[in-house]
């Protein structure tokens, strides 16, 4: 990938309300786009860092014969409702929808439940 070819370009502004230092070098550099506080997107620099991270973890994982799983995004609510953590109360950062059948769906914030869930079949 040539630098000169990317659609991305580096930048002496960022936006007015970010405050971490880092993030000002992600965006000024053209690694991450601000979408809105706290949400970023990966622009192709970041994505390669990204994958690039990725596959050390995945070359040290298959070192110890280490295995990789890939979780659904959308879990269902009963799933976090064993845990108490379905409860706006508890998590206040919780997207949730609900399908035309009446099912709770939410997304996953992190991947205990999920993975105690799907390992509880082969345990």
């Amino acid at each position: 990938m040539r630098r000169s070819r990317l659609f991305t370009k580096t930048s002496k502004t960022v936006p007015a309300d970010e405050a971490a230092r880092n993030a000002q070098l992600l965006i000024r550099a053209g690694y991450v786009h601000k979408e809105m506080a706290g949400v970023y997107s990966y622009l192709p620099l970041g994505k390669r860092v990204l994958d690039n991270i990725a596959q050390v973890v995945r070359e040290e994982m298959d070192a110890i014969d280490g295995v990789e799983v890939q979780l659904s995004a959308l879990q269902p609510k009963d799933v976090w409702e064993k845990t108490g953590r379905w409860d706006d109360k508890t998590v206040d950062n919780w997207f949730k929808t609900q399908l035309k059948n009446g099912t709770d769906l939410g997304i996953s914030l992190t991947n205990e439940e999920p993975l105690t869930n799907a390992l509880g079949n082969f345990l």
